[in-house]
């Protein structure tokens, strides 16, 4: 019924701007309606405002201590109960999960618009832990387009700005679809697009986001000055001063373009502040969809570059050791990755027999599903280490003969 769709709206509203959703019951939402209760709690009340798109005293709700300066609520119950549904009701069907096609829906643009496109960044995140963000950026383009067709169709600017956040979100994940695939030429002009829509949101995680991937292009790039540069952004965005979670990954992500850059001893200091800052993160706060990603698994899987990078191969062999038994199983790419990376750090210890044998897991955690553009260039990076280290050439052969069929059908 409209009670306990409204109750749900307003607790998913509530949720957008506290990061915790409502604890607005249908009880509470009867006492609503029946006028027991005339002026809802600050959060609930901001929450009615946001999925109605009126203010709480059009629909018939009285301040505490104010009924000389507002209107008074009709005396009629019935009347005041038929104005609160009117102006409820429409925006309270909208919280159902199965939108309507975007022609049968009312032109009135809100928070359902605002979730139903969070809930489509989660699914293309979801399917890029599993396989790997390449192929995904249509569907992430088509994403942003429907929402900032929707922005204009706003009428809060609060809405608004969440649309452009979205379709920052989209744009980046279109950016990371290329990088992921290898694909390096279009994913600087999806970046400078998403940064765009992320200054017009005035949202600083969304920025941080780009400048994340902005640093990680450079280093596909080989462009590793542009790196540090991107990475250091990230860390002046006002989310990573805020948020120690933010900032691990943005100290994470400075570490490696340092350690590529040659920087050994920066780059082991900006990992040990990695560090320090995960340490005081709240782990189990709620956090954007974009972040889910990063995690003591993902530090331990910096580190193992880092590690690998400035020489010390042993070290970033137990990093990568300590990533994969943290990795959620959901996330099977990056436990791909991740073997990869430890597969290079055995081989740069010269333990080769056992490198090899690392590197085939690869295929077998990615066995159904095409290897990523940018697997593929770290599996490129093994073979030519390998054929540099074997000690004999037929190990290196060997290794491409039985793996040959597997990377060309990928």
């Amino acid at each position: 019924m409209a009670v306990g769709e409204l109750a749900k709206a307003v607790n998913g509203a509530i949720g957008d701007f506290t990061g915790r959703p409502g604890t607005t019951s249908e009880r509470t939402v009867f006492r609503w309606l029946s006028g027991k209760n005339r002026w809802p709690q600050e959060r609930q009340r901001r929450g009615l405002e946001i999925v109605t798109g009126l203010p709480v005293i059009a629909l018939g709700f009285v301040p505490r201590g104010k009924s000389k300066s507002v209107p008074a609520l009709p005396e009629d119950p019935d009347m005041r109960r038929r104005q609160f549904f009117g102006a409820a009701a429409g925006t309270a069907a909208a919280a159902i999960p199965l939108a309507p096609p975007a022609s049968a829906r009312p032109s009135r643009v809100g928070t359902s618009d605002v979730i139903r496109l969070r809930d489509d960044v989660e699914r293309l995140v979801a399917l890029d832990a599993e396989r790997g963000g390449h192929g995904l950026e249509q569907a992430a383009l088509d994403g942003a387009a429907e929402a900032l067709r929707l922005q204009k169709q706003s009428t809060t600017q609060r809405v608004r700005q969440r649309l452009f956040a979205l379709a920052s979100d989209f744009t980046a994940t279109a950016a990371w679809s290329l990088i992921d695939a290898g694909q390096l030429d279009g994913a600087g002009r999806h970046l400078d697009r998403a940064l765009t829509l992320a200054g017009l949101a005035q949202d600083s995680e969304m920025t941080m986001q780009v400048w994340n991937l902005r640093a990680m292009l450079a280093r596909q790039s080989r462009d590793y000055p542009e790196a540090v540069a991107s990475s250091q952004a990230a860390q002046a965005t006002a989310i990573a001063r805020r948020s120690p979670l933010h900032a691990s990954l943005a100290h994470a992500r400075t570490a490696v373009g340092l350690a590529h850059n040659g920087e050994a001893r920066a780059a082991l200091g900006c990992l040990g502040r990695a560090e320090d800052a995960l340490a005081k993160a709240d782990l189990a706060q709620p956090r954007s969809t974009w972040m889910s990603f990063y995690s003591p698994a993902e530090l331990y899987s910096l580190t193992a570059i880092v590690r690998d990078v400035v020489g010390q191969p042993a070290q970033a062999e137990a990093a990568s050791h300590r990533a994969l038994a943290a990795l959620p199983e959901t996330y099977r790419r990056n436990r791909a990755h991740t073997t990869a990376r430890l597969a290079l750090a055995q081989l740069h210890q010269d333990d080769v027999e056992q490198a090899c044998a690392t590197s085939g897991q690869v295929f077998t955690i990615m066995a159904g599903t095409p290897l990523p553009g940018r697997m593929r260039q770290l599996l490129g990076d093994f073979q030519r280490d390998l054929i540099a280290r074997a000690p004999s050439a037929h190990i290196a052969h060997d290794w491409m003969d039985r793996y040959r069929t597997e990377w060309s059908s990928s």
